[in-house]
């Protein structure tokens, strides 16, 4: 009894160590991006290359998609080096990408956005951690919900509907809410106990970072769409 006691006590301990360093890279990367897009931001000539080369900012964005696709499908074939760096590459890009922001909106609406977003992943990504219910249907809902984003941003950008961007930014909320709580249960039950500090972990531990930097940077760009002040 003292032993499975203690082998239970020690899983849970392993499994805590897992999350914190999927929270350590997440926040890492998200860190990497607000003060590259902050950075760039303030660089009046930089801006005005990104802004003035419709190409330049078409090869950014697949860029990005490179990265994430060779992340998320190749992981278990790289080394846990090449995994980190192309997961802060991808940062870094995302924050060249989200400078236009501080152009658009005001930076206080950015900052208590960013809070609310904070808050609001803090809470559900504890709610996906604790829950005994099983959110597995909830993610194949979810996924399907994200490609109904896209199609109908897609669309948008023909029809210009600030109606329509109204409700697709209302869906993403919801959307990426269920995901960062699905997502963290998600992670919590891959972490495969018995291999902390091999490769193969830190491995595991980028790509849930990856998944939940996804979640929040997607919440927040939602969010802000809905409550952020643009400026004058």
């Amino acid at each position: 009894m003292g032993y499975n006691a203690y082998s239970l006590e020690q899983e849970a301990a392993e499994q805590q160590r897992f999350i914190t360093k999927v929270y350590t890279w997440m926040s890492i990367g998200l860190a990497l991006t607000g003060a590259t897009a902050y950075t760039i931001a303030g660089n009046e000539a930089i801006m005005s290359v990104l802004l003035g080369s419709f190409a330049l900012r078409i090869g950014l964005i697949i860029g990005q998609l490179v990265l994430v696709g060779v992340l998320a499908g190749f992981t278990q074939k790289m080394s846990a080096q090449l995994a980190t760096f192309i997961f802060l590459g991808y940062a870094v890009l995302n924050g060249v990408t989200f400078s236009v922001i501080f152009l658009v909106y005001t930076q206080e609406s950015i900052t208590s956005t960013f809070l609310i977003t904070a808050l609001t992943f803090g809470a559900m990504s504890l709610y996906g951690y604790t829950t005994k219910t099983d959110l597995t249907k909830l993610g194949s809902l979810l996924f399907m919900g994200v490609i109904g984003l896209v199609i109908a941003s897609l669309i948008n950008i023909f029809l210009k509907s600030s109606m329509l961007q109204w409700i697709t930014s209302c869906a993403g909320v919801l959307i990426f809410v269920g995901l960062t709580a699905y997502d963290t249960q998600k992670i919590k039950n891959m972490n495969i106990i018995g291999n902390e500090g091999t490769e193969e972990d830190h491995k595991e531990a980028i790509l849930g970072a990856l998944s939940l930097y996804l979640d929040f940077i997607n919440l927040f760009l939602y969010l802000l769409r809905l409550f952020g002040n643009k400026k004058e």
